[in-house]
């Protein structure tokens, strides 16, 4: 069976494309997206379908970029379908600054996609991610500690980025899902499809490009050739079991006389709070889902200016960032983003996330601040004060003391021990004193990616 017919069944059997779908098919210009319109215009005829090509200029690249354009114009005329196109200009600055380049590329792209088909009556948008693009977003989701739902991957059908409420909503349906890139290489190689090479793909300042080119190459070598198809394998898993404690959880939304929600199984404590994140359009980040599943009735801070709590019954509510002043004990920050500023008990906070390891310390001259290995840091932390229990393993020791211990041998005053700020991991682990040295566990070295330069600087008394 050639791929032709491969994908055919794989449409057919996952109810796809019905006969006589309209649909857009997106194409960049590169291998992938050139067999699934050559795939595509094959079976066209048979299932009546009616394809649109959509061409997305990013004009990241240039001069590579314009060729890219008129490369999938001149297909699609040679094909003879309709070719619509979009170019990103200015490339939205502030989407960038708020979501990085990456994400709001793709954000501007699919929107794009999702206006063009609503435009043209369009009920689907084909998508050429293949089955090494998912073993790739395995990796990249596994190392950003994603759950079940994320490892799971990119599903056969999805629904587009609306552009406005009242549209209706687009199918995103991938044909190629369960292919591998060697296998549409060598279609395209048979069937002399042409193509164009995207020089960034081969740019290692890329994640993705990091794993498909180094990571899974050496998995492969190290470990097991079949990486990719045991990463599939494990992706088909985890989403099963996702999708269990998702329904459980919509079951627990739905019981009249449901269980309380400590009763609950921790899987679909999460997934209750992950679809009431969700319904808020909040990031449903794991940090944020553990705070709010540990500790009912306590502020959380979700992002900047947005702090949620959920209640003894499991609902998850939206404050008034204000009402976080009259919480003095402690307060909770998230560090995603470049840098950001709080003032907490008459302690001011400036924090900056850099690329690169740095050095181990910052010179003595820069008094009230000090960096830190981000990545073991996490993107939320707790500002308190010291609480008896507290341990703490400043660098250089070899294991964790009690903070009480530490002040003693260091003739601090019991009502000054009282006053001091500390700053802990999501998961309660303290990374730093105030007039302390750093953690041990936290210092930069040479696996550090990236580095969280702290400062801090208590006001005066009025």
């Amino acid at each position: 069976m050639n791929l032709v017919q491969e994908i055919d069944r794989a449409i057919a059997a996952r109810t796809l494309l019905p006969d006589g779908q309209p649909m857009l098919v997106a194409v960049s210009g590169g291998l992938d997206s050139m067999v699934l319109l050559r795939v595509l215009h094959a079976l066209s005829d048979q299932h009546a379908w009616r394809l649109v090509v959509a061409h997305f200029n990013h004009q990241l690249r240039g001069a590579e970029s314009d060729g890219d354009e008129r490369f999938v114009g001149a297909t699609a005329k040679r094909l003879g379908l309709e070719c619509v196109r979009e170019r990103w200009e200015p490339c939205e600055p502030r989407l960038v600054k708020k979501f990085g380049l990456e994400m709001a590329a793709r954000l501007a792209r699919h929107g794009f996609f999702s206006r063009a088909a609503q435009r043209l009556n369009l009920g689907a948008i084909a998508l050429a991610h293949h089955a090494d693009d998912q073993a790739e977003l395995f990796f990249l989701r596994l190392f950003r500690g994603a759950g079940g739902e994320g490892l799971a991957g990119m599903k056969w059908i999805g629904e587009a980025i609306s552009t406005t409420a009242a549209e209706s909503p687009i199918r995103l349906v991938r044909p190629l899902l369960a292919h591998r890139k060697e296998a549409l290489r060598a279609f395209a190689k048979a069937r002399r499809v042409k193509f164009r090479e995207d020089s960034s793909n081969t740019c290692l300042d890329h994640e993705r490009n990091r794993v498909r080119h180094e990571l899974l190459p050496w998995l492969a070598h190290k470990f097991d050739p079949s990486v990719v198809t045991t990463a599939l394998r494990a992706m088909e898993i985890v989403g099963a079991e996702a999708d269990y404690t998702r329904r459980a959880a919509e079951d627990w939304f739905a019981d009249g006389r449901r269980k309380t929600f400590d009763a609950l199984h921790p899987a679909v404590q999460r997934q209750c709070l992950r679809a009431q994140l969700g319904r808020l359009s909040i990031t449903p980040k794991f940090e944020l889902i553990e705070q709010l599943r540990l500790s009912p009735n306590v502020p959380v801070t979700a992002s900047a200016g947005c702090v949620v709590s959920r209640d003894d019954d499991g609902r998850v509510t939206q404050q008034d960032q204000l009402e976080q002043a009259f919480q003095p004990d402690e307060i909770i920050l998230d560090l995603v983003g470049r840098n950001g500023e709080q003032i907490f008990d008459g302690v001011s906070f400036h924090w900056q996330i850099e690329e690169g390891c740095g050095t181990t310390r910052p010179p003595q001259a820069m008094v009230g601040c000090e960096c830190f290995n981000a990545g073991k840091v996490g993107s939320q932390i707790r500002l308190r004060h010291w609480r008896p229990g507290d341990r703490f393993q400043p660098i250089g020791l070899g294991r964790a003391v009690k903070l009480q211990d530490l002040f003693t041998n260091l003739k601090i005053p019991a009502a000054r021990r009282r006053a001091l700020v500390v700053a802990e991991t999501a998961h309660g682990v303290i990374f730093w004193v105030e007039g302390l040295r750093i953690s041990e566990q936290f210092k930069l070295d040479a696996r550090t990616r990236r580095q969280l330069k702290w400062r801090w600087q208590r006001q005066p008394s009025a």
